[in-house]
Order: structure tokens, then C-alpha cells, then sequence
């Protein structure tokens, strides 16, 4: 059995059902704890009865949590939800023994392939965490972070509680959407866990925590056993500032971090995840009328924003093609993406 959390408003059940969904595809036995940013995340999930998946309320989280509930006055929404990440696999571990380790993720990550790969590198340590492994055209970006939260492991054991522990109070004492003072949201905190926690190993798997940011560095190919990344099978992909401007318009947020859209990362990393989110939204809206909605809520910041593009004027218009011409933007048309 293997052991996720991660957490989601009403804005970004697509992406989260599609997480789950992944997971059922690649994973025989698993749970995943999901925390509901609002009310009516927690509504729709609980209406779908979905095997595999624990909920968990805002409001339940807070009850246990007073201290973490204190700071939502003082952030905004975003900056709030940054401040319960070190909260989520803390609460979990410390209400369930049988957990050997859990494992938190994004909610816009996407596993393609078997993670058990990614539990033998973790092996016996304690901790395990990424690197954006930013190429060196964007090593620039590393003020923000070395390490992504993307992707994260704890086992439950002492050396991994008291790095949540001290996590959760960092976050606690400071967690906003800017630099300053060499902190960043709950992410520049990372960079002190290898010197600060013993058993904190960073996982080097290339098909692990890929995204924009680190695509520019590798080689990705496609073959009918699927894609790899520098001839690794890809595991899992962080899709970072992806977001639909129009109903069959997409932007990649890849031109970003000065990487060229390929027929590896288009046909075999986004056009799958699209595939995914459409076939959900159309099931959302069926559930629900407005559900389903195509803005979604992004994480802010220099390496974590999304800004909702709106498209209009016909030199706006030309400029667009053009670009997608050129490969910054992807296009779906009945159900392929080019």
C-alpha cells in the first residue's frame, strides 16, 4: 500500500481528479488523502464516493490546527493554502500508525509510470525531496527555491516529523507570495533540510517531478512503452502554469523557461493530461452545472504563477496563431493535440 496527500479547491477539481485518476492507472493499492480548500470541493468529492480517497474539510484541519488557523486573516487565499502544506502530511501521519510513509504532491501533477522506482530510491532514508534541476540558462531561478514542493516524502519516523514539525512553524511564522529575506512562500524553507535533517535524500530521477522548469536540460523521447526522459520512464510531470485560454487553446507555460514544444512533450506529456482534464470537466458539468470551471486557480510567485490570459483584438488575435504556429501554444481538435 502506498500512501498520498495533496489539496485542491472547487477551481482546481479537474486537475486533482486527474491526479487521482493517474494514480488509479499506475497503482493497484494506494490512498489518497485529500484536504478541500472549500466547501464545495469537499460537496462534489464526497458525492463521487471515489475508492482509494479519504477526505479531509478545511474546517477539520483547522479545529486540530488553531495555530494554523490564526495566520488565515493575515495571508491571502493563496499564501494561506502555502501555509497548510507542511500541516496536511503532519495531520495525517500523526492520526495514522500504519502509515510507513506518505507522499505529498501537487495537485497539477500527473503520474505516468510506476512510482515503486521512486520508493527504492528513497530506500531507508527518511525524507526525500527534488530539485527543480534547473538547466543553466535558468540557474538564476534557484533564488526561489532549490527544491520544488511538488513532490515530496515522509516517512513516519522521528527525523521526518520533526522536519514537518519545523516546516509547519517556519510556514507559520512566515509564508507569503514574494521574496524577501532569502524565504519564499513554504518553498525556500527546503533548501535547509539536507544540512538541518538527517535521512533528507534528494531523489535524482530524471522522470521524477519533471516539468517546465527542467525540460529545457533533457532529453525527452517516445516509444510504445511510453516517454522517458534522458532514456528514464517518465514518472511524474508538474504542470506548472498550464491553463486554457479558449476551449480548445492551451498554453504549456514552456516558452516561459525557454523550451520547445517537440512531438515527445506535446503528444506524449500534454496531450494526455488535456485528454484528461476535458473528459472531466465534461463529467463535472454534468454533476453540476459551473463546476467544472476552466480558470483555474494557479500558485503565485515568480516559479509558481499562473495569470489567466484573456485573448481579444485581431492583432492580439494574429499574434497568437502566429506564436502557435511557431509552437508556444496548443491546440486541441477533436481530441487530438497539436
Amino acid at each position: 500500500m502506498r500512501y498520498f496527500c495533496t489539496y485542491f479547491d472547487r477551481n482546481y477539481l479537474p486537475r486533482g481528479l486527474a491526479l487521482y485518476r493517474s494514480l488509479v492507472r499506475t497503482r493497484s493499492s494506494f490512498r489518497l488523502w485529500v484536504l478541500c480548500m472549500d466547501s464545495g470541493c469537499y460537496d462534489l468529492l464526497a458525492r463521487l464516493h471515489l475508492p482509494h480517497v479519504r477526505l479531509i474539510s478545511m474546517e477539520e484541519l483547522e479545529q486540530a490546527d488553531p495555530e494554523l488557523s490564526a495566520t488565515k486573516g493575515t495571508r491571502s487565499r493563496i499564501e494561506y493554502y502555502f501555509t497548510c502544506t507542511p500541516s496536511l502530511p503532519l495531520y495525517i501521519l500523526r492520526r495514522n500508525i500504519e502509515i510507513d510513509i506518505i507522499t505529498y504532491l501537487d495537485a497539477d501533477t500527473y503520474i505516468f509510470s510506476d512510482t515503486d522506482t521512486i520508493f527504492q530510491e528513497l530506500g531507508t532514508h527518511s525524507i526525500g525531496i527534488t530539485g527543480h534541476r534547473f538547466p543553466a540558462s535558468l540557474h538564476h531561478l534557484e533564488k526561489y527555491g532549490r527544491y520544488n514542493v511538488g513532490w515530496l516524502m515522509f516517512r513516519n519516523d522521528a527525523a521526518a516529523l520533526d522536519c514537518l514539525a519545523w516546516w509547519r512553524q517556519r510556514c507559520l511564522d512566515w509564508c507569503y507570495d514574494r521574496y524577501e529575506d532569502g524565504r519564499f512562500a513554504d518553498q525556500k524553507y527546503l533548501d535547509e533540510w539536507s544540512s538541518r535533517f538527517p535521512g533528507t535524500v534528494v531523489l535524482n530521477h530524471p522522470g521524477l517531478n519533471a516539468a517546465p522548469w527542467n525540460l529545457g536540460g533533457v532529453m525527452v523521447s517516445q516509444s510504445d512503452a511510453g516517454v522517458q526522459i534522458d532514456d528514464k520512464p517518465l514518472v511524474c510531470f508538474h504542470f506548472h502554469g498550464f491553463k486554457r485560454i479558449w476551449s480548445w487553446l492551451y498554453e504549456p507555460n514552456l516558452s516561459d523557461y525557454q523550451v520547445k514544444s517537440s512531438t515527445a512533450i506535446r503528444r506524449g506529456i500534454f496531450a494526455p493530461y488535456i485528454l484528461e482534464i476535458t473528459a472531466i470537466e465534461a463529467e463535472l458539468q454534468a454533476l453540476h452545472d459551473g463546476t467544472a470551471s476552466a480558470i483555474v486557480l494557479e500558485r503565485g510567485g515568480s516559479q509558481r504563477t499562473g495569470v489567466i490570459r484573456y485573448i481579444s483584438g485581431s492583432r492580439r488575435w494574429l499574434k497568437m496563431f502566429c506564436e502557435t504556429i511557431m509552437g508556444r501554444y496548443l491546440i486541441q481538435v477533436n481530441g487530438r493535440v497539436l
